[in-house]
């Protein structure tokens, strides 16, 4: 570790963490090649949201005053470019591109020419010559990518409706919706249908069912062009080009208007962490050469996810992913991102080591433009809009990641909470009931630093995809197929939902600031997520959602539903996420019971397998009386009715200890939240 100059004032973030010191003078050089690049930016473009502004130069743009079509590339090694197409009968090098400065490439469509020939829907690509031959492209920075349904070919469309779509009445106001409840969405299989869903279905039936869970926030999944339908969206082809396989840009557009009108945000599940390897999509030796947009060699292979890793440091480079940003912001707005890979990002070794010692954040396989590059677009997103949300997908626990970029952090609101997920899977592939530990659960619960907001949750996607299991699925596995009637009674069912529910509920009350729930998953769905392959039949039987399950009042999905929902109404309505930490009242070993505060209410977990403890005995904050607001044994959540929800609990006085204690009934795998009276 390097020195820290004695004439620096000490930043923020180390003197709020003394683990820091012997690496301020790293963080002060983060700080410093951020602020060395931003005023570089600056001083050439004025600003940073100046600089971001290349899409609106790049690709296909109207000229009014020229009244024609400038289109644009940039293609620094390239011999040669053509733009063919629809309007000249797809004659491929009667349309050249003028090679102009630094790069770039140039050509006008002129109004009287191509009036009737260039015009809405019009299909296009580019011809690169380059050192790699003669490739038919996608151009880079098009908006609208379509594919030929015959040859499964892409190309460019120009996107041109008559009429521009209105923003009128979208008043939306992030700060307005309080504590975070992220429901994680696909748009193409959130239909029950066995085919891909679009925008405009997406808003007509599951935008209702969101609204009525309770969730306030929507994270999409798969919005950028990608040509894999299999791939969940990580491999993108074109970063300008909603996936069109759901709809049209202005579908989209009203998709988010509409979540606005309804009180929830909506943010996008941004892919800057690699980019696919096509040459025939994507950016991949767009100009003959293996290093345009992506590390040269072995650097610019992504080896866990056959794909292409971002060059950081090239200016190019960095203006490119943040025109990106800027784009989804003002063109769709989107109310922030969930940054993809961050670890992968932030280091060359992408996240394969262990992670604990302090040089591994600062030296050892360090990727300092990456980093630089996440400053910057954190910066640019709050400049957008003060309030957006960024959230980053981040498993190695690098300092400062949620911290402000003044004070030696990276910027994001928010980081994914990772380890949690992991460890339910881990728990429940590998434990007993009889072995579960509650100081296990209370301390990875509780395991992150008080100045970085968290988003906590039990399962996302990553879960759900086949070749692991949800929770559900975990817990219930095959049985789930022969025994979720309601009358049905099931041992393997019973202990299931009881879980499912307990889990659920003790992740979102100690886990984050943030909740987020990945669709489908909150009433225990039966199956995996499986795109159409070969493997599968190019089946779509496994990549949808089986809602009439949940709406079947004869079955037992509904009971994991109808928990979720008045879990995340007790959240709301306590505002628990903003809470804090919980603060363990009894940790029972014996008896796999939990009990803590949080929030002014009272937590009490039983995870015992078969053990229901009558009078058993905790303290309590406050004394008073005290009423359950949430009882999983309830019988509208599929539990036996044990505890008695109309009763009111009277605090009692232990003179040895001074202290208050409740006395209740706590049946097996329940758990009760109290809440004192008049509060």
């Amino acid at each position: 570790m390097t020195k820290k100059n004695k004439s620096q004032k000490r930043l923020a973030l180390v003197e709020n963490d003394p683990w820091l010191e012997s690496a301020e003078q790293n963080l002060i050089d983060r700080l410093n090649r951020y602020n060395y690049r931003l005023k570089e930016i600056i001083n050439t473009y004025g600003s940073l949201s100046s600089f971001a502004d290349a899409h609106k130069y790049f690709g296909i743009h109207w000229d009014k005053n020229a009244k024609g079509w400038y289109f644009r590339e940039w293609a620094p090694a390239a011999f040669d470019l053509f733009l063919f197409g629809d309007f000249n009968d797809w004659n491929r090098t009667s349309h050249p591109l003028t090679k102009k400065e630094n790069g770039v490439w140039e050509i006008f469509l002129d109004e009287k020419r191509y009036k009737e020939k260039f015009v809405h829907k019009s299909k296009f690509k580019v011809l690169v010559h380059a050192a790699n031959g003669w490739k038919e492209r996608v151009p880079v920075w098009i908006n609208r990518v379509v594919q030929d349904e015959s040859t499964k070919d892409f190309a460019g469309q120009l996107w041109q409706p008559a009429k521009s779509f209105s923003w009128k009445d979208d008043n939306f106001k992030i700060n307005e919706i309080g504590n975070l409840f992220i429901y994680e969405c696909h748009v193409g299989m959130a239909q029950e249908k066995e085919g891909v869903g679009t925008y405009v279905e997406f808003v007509e039936n599951i935008l209702p069912r969101i609204k009525k869970s309770g969730y306030n926030c929507i994270q999409l999944m798969a919005i950028a062009e990608h040509p894999y339908y299999g791939s969940f969206g990580y491999h993108v082809s074109n970063y300008f080009a909603p996936s069109s396989r759901f709809g049209t840009p202005e579908e989209l557009k009203q998709l988010i208007k509409k979540a606005h009108s309804m009180g929830i945000a909506v943010i996008m599940d941004l892919v800057h962490s690699h980019t696919i390897k096509n040459i025939n999509e994507g950016l991949n030796e767009f100009d003959g050469t293996d290093h345009q947009y992506t590390h040269p060699g072995e650097r610019g292979n992504h080896p866990n996810w056959d794909s292409k890793v971002f060059d950081y440091g090239k200016i190019e480079v960095i203006q490119f992913l943040l025109s990106n940003v800027k784009y989804w912001l003002e063109e769709f707005h989107f109310d922030g991102f969930r940054f993809d890979g961050v670890t992968s990002m932030m280091y060359f070794h992408h996240g394969n080591t262990t992670f604990g010692e302090i040089e591994k954040y600062f030296t050892e396989g360090v990727e300092y433009d990456a980093i630089t590059y996440l400053q910057l677009a954190n910066t640019l997103v709050h400049k957008i809009k003060k309030d957006a949300i960024t959230i980053a997908e981040d498993v190695s626990g690098m300092p400062g990641l949620c911290r402000p970029i003044e004070e030696g952090g990276i910027g994001f609101d928010y980081r994914l909470a990772m380890g949690i997920p992991d460890f339910w899977i881990k728990t429940l592939k590998e434990k007993r009931d009889e072995e579960w530990w509650m100081d296990d659960f209370y301390h990875v619960l509780n395991d992150r630093l008080p100045d970085v907001k968290t988003v906590a949750y039990a399962e996302s996607h990553d879960q759900a995809l086949v070749g692991d299991k949800t929770i559900a699925f975990w817990l219930m596995d095959k049985e789930m197929y022969y025994h979720m009637q309601i009358d049905d009674n099931n041992l393997i069912i019973e202990r299931g939902i009881a879980l499912h529910k307990m889990i659920r509920l003790i992740t979102l009350s100690l886990g984050g600031q943030a909740y987020l729930n990945f669709m489908g998953n909150e009433f225990g769905h039966p199956e995996w997520v499986d795109f159409p392959r070969q493997g599968n039949n190019w089946s779509y039987h496994y990549a949808r959602r089986q809602w009439s399950l949940c709406d079947n009042p004869n079955l037992k999905y509904i009971f994991m539903y109808r928990f979720d929902v008045e879990m995340i109404k007790m959240a709301k309505e306590n505002e628990l996420l903003s809470a804090g930490y919980g603060s363990k009242i009894a940790n029972d070993e014996e008896n796999k019971t939990l009990v803590f505060e949080k929030g002014g209410l009272m937590f009490v977990f039983n995870f015992h397998p078969h053990r229901s403890i009558f009078g058993y005995e905790f303290y309590i904050v406050e004394p008073g009386h005290y009423k359950i607001i949430l009882n999983s044994d309830s019988p509208e959540f599929g539990g036996h009715n044990r505890v008695d929800d109309s009763r009111v609990y009277t605090s009692m006085y232990d003179s040895l200890s001074n202290k208050h204690y409740l006395k209740v009934y706590i049946p097996n795998r329940t758990a009760l939240v109290f809440k004192k009276e008049g509060k």
